[in-house]
């Protein structure tokens, strides 16, 4: 490395632990909650929080996933924000079963539900539906936020749509536990009792479909909430509950218990071999990727702090080589990676390519690889870092829709797992044939330095620019260079908001904001989590122009 190379790496580095340090101060804020004195209110009730709840549940000292941390993250400031969705959940382990747990944070408005907060329980069960993974509701909720119940009640991926995956995933023979840890009304009293088994806090919690305050005020009956459907009324009377416990801490233990009892099913036998640790360590990954978006830099160095050591196997290395397909081992499993190759390459005719976009050679081989993947039962990795495909009079004439369209069609009707990285650019038409969210990735995750949208925010800014220009001239106004350019910093600005991966993540676009040492984790978990789906379904593509 030259010493012009060694600055250039060190500053990555820096810019690269900067992010990294921002993303850990807004996780801080986040894991709060609802605020201190909040929290505090929790407790002195004799309960624990939803994050509390989550940490004695899980196994100690074993891999997690949050999902969704960044769910609401700068959404309902109006209605005083609504950290993490005011839901939490993981991807982690209980008595040594991978499962998916969802705990309502109370500390947020009671546990009410935001539409957020019903994307992301819907997101949660889609991950269990998807890996035949059992899940479990830690419920502590005040039910629909009524301030925007017009956004989260009637529609299909609304509210409603929690309770019909419930009774879809029991069809399905997916374990489903939920334990009543606080209230649970109206429609939200159906979530724990369509589950296969569920638990009730004595003194605490409490289910039923109308609170004491509207059985008064519909039929004029006079009872308090206790009496009304408390943990001896839920189960001694009713019988709609199946296990009263006297705390949090008993309940828990009991959950453990349960999830003990369960048998092993067949798994998908993805091909696994004793792991080894990357060649390059993983933290070096923050000064190979530059800070300048726009600089080209060696994939194929960041992709060795990913995989295992010396298990690179790239497939027709010098053919299509803005996208680099290549068999690999992360955590001793088998994948096959499809990532942007951000290199300025030579094509076989000589014609300079230019890194990180998708030309016509490139996306017929991914398509190829694809295929293969499937046939072979060996999960997909995308890295993204793309500019979209190539445009141009050039690549129209030599079919570049058709091709673009063939790794497209390859890639959503794959029946392998499949996981998506987005380390850098994440524009346009490249970000769905890298495998977006549009294309049922089992997980889907960013790093600091991502940015997804339909172009970059200097490219979108000036597009816009000149709408915004013709709309004035259309006026009969005139704007000068001092103008035009002020409004070109306010268009880009504002722009620029909308392409960060928070904006991303707090819409659950993606599934989290990472730590790029945390990649390994995530496709090894995610890969483990698929092989319960059980068995795949037979490969088919459709009509393909040739």
């Amino acid at each position: 490395m030259t010493k012009a190379q060694e600055i250039e790496y060190n500053f990555n580095e820096d810019q690269m632990r900067l992010k990294i340090r921002t993303l850990e101060l807004q996780l801080e804020r986040i894991h709060q909650g609802g605020g201190k004195s909040r929290i505090e209110k929790q407790h002195q009730s004799g309960k624990l929080t939803a994050r509390e709840r989550i940490a004695a549940l899980l196994d100690p000292n074993t891999p997690q996933i949050e999902i969704g941390a960044l769910a609401g993250y700068q959404m309902y400031e109006e209605h005083g924000g609504c950290p993490a969705g005011g839901v939490i959940t993981v991807l982690g382990y209980v008595s040594n079963r991978q499962c998916i747990v969802v705990a309502n944070d109370a500390t947020v408005k009671a546990g009410a539900w935001f539409p957020i907060t019903g994307k992301k329980n819907l997101r949660a069960q889609e991950i269990a539906m998807e890996n035949h993974l059992p899940i479990i509701y830690l419920v502590d909720s005040a039910g629909v936020y009524l301030p925007m119940q017009e956004d989260i009640f009637a529609d299909k991926e609304h509210f409603g749509r929690i309770f019909r995956n419930n009774a879809k995933m029991s069809a399905m023979g997916i374990t489903q536990i939920a334990a009543v840890m606080g209230s649970c009304v109206a429609g939200g009293a159906y979530l724990p009792i369509m589950s296969d088994e569920s638990l009730i806090v004595d003194k605490t919690g409490s289910i039923f479909l109308a609170g004491s305050y509207l059985v008064k005020a519909a039929i004029g009956e006079e009872i308090d909430n206790e009496s009304l459907g408390g943990a001896t009324t839920q189960t001694e009377i009713s019988g709609i509950c199946d296990y009263k416990v006297p705390d949090d801490h008993s309940c828990l233990l009991k959950i453990r218990d349960l999830m003990s009892r369960i048998g092993h099913s067949q798994k998908i036998a993805f091909d696994r071999i004793e792991t080894s640790e990357p060649s390059v360590a993983p933290n070096q990954a923050y000064g190979i990727l530059p800070s300048d978006r726009s600089k080209p830099y060696d994939t194929r160095a960041l992709l060795k702090t990913i995989v295992d050591a010396n298990s690179l196997s790239e497939y027709k290395a010098n053919f299509g080589k803005t996208l680099i397909t290549t068999f690999a081992r992360i955590d001793g499993w088998s994948v096959g990676i499809v990532a942007n190759n951000r290199t300025v390459v030579k094509n076989a005719k000589g014609e300079m390519q230019f890194g990180g976009v998708i030309y016509s050679d490139s996306a017929d081989k991914a398509a190829r690889f694809i295929m293969l993947c499937n046939q072979k039962k060996i999960p997909l990795v995308f890295l993204h870092d793309v500019t979209g495909f190539m445009v141009g009079s050039k690549s129209e004439h030599g079919g570049i829709i058709k091709d673009g369209a063939k790794m497209v069609n390859a890639m959503a009707n794959s029946v392998v797992p499949k996981f998506s990285i987005v380390i850098g650019n994440s524009y346009g038409a490249g970000n769905y044939a890298m495998c977006g969210k549009a294309y049922d990735p089992r997980l889907i995750v960013a790093w600091p330095s991502a940015e997804i949208a339909v172009m970059s925010g200097a490219a979108a800014a000036k597009t816009l620019l000149q709408i915004e220009i013709a709309k004035l001239k259309a006026k009969g106004k005139t704007i000068d260079s001092s103008k035009e350019q002020s409004l070109l910093v306010e268009i880009e600005q504002r722009y620029n908001e909308q392409i960060s991966p928070y904006y991303a993540a707090s819409r659950l676009w993606i599934d989290a904001i990472i730590d790029p040492v945390e990649t390994r984790k995530v496709i090894s978990m995610g890969i483990e989590m698929a092989a319960h789906q059980g068995e795949l379904a037979e490969f088919k593509v459709g009509v393909l122009q040739t």
